[in-house]
């Protein structure tokens, strides 16, 4: 059973890079909002809930990597916040081969019922 919950909108971030690099899938899961949009690649069209977000996030976690986030910035308005956050993805690809990606992510965050928060718009490379 997932336990992941984030208190304030930058600990999903955080708590996400943990769960990546554990292989919790799961736990990277609940921190999505069910009606949540990831961003997969640059310029790809948005994935649509979480069975897309699972397979998207399979792949990702396939990379066995260290996800390195800096938060720059985080804005909130009542019950929505955004986040802006520079991130290192260092992983192994497919072929053995050392991998790094990097970008800077716009999230766009939603405080759930419980007060915690949860990922609604997920575009790592957003900004």
């Amino acid at each position: 059973m997932p336990t992941m919950t984030a208190a304030a909108p930058a600990d999903v971030i955080t708590l996400f890079a943990a769960a990546l690099h554990d292989g919790r899938l799961d736990d990277a899961l609940a921190l999505y909002e069910p009606d949540a949009v990831f961003i997969a690649e640059p310029g790809a069209e948005p994935l649509h809930g979480l069975e897309q977000i699972r397979a998207a996030l399979a792949g990702f976690a396939a990379l066995r990597p260290t996800l390195t986030p800096e938060i720059r910035k985080v804005v909130q308005a009542g019950d929505i916040a955004t986040v802006l956050n520079h991130w290192t993805l260092d992983g192994t690809g497919p072929d053995g081969s050392p991998l790094r990606l990097s970008g800077t992510s716009a999230d766009v965050l939603r405080r759930r019922p419980d007060g915690t928060w949860g990922l609604l718009i997920d575009d790592p490379w957003g900004a």
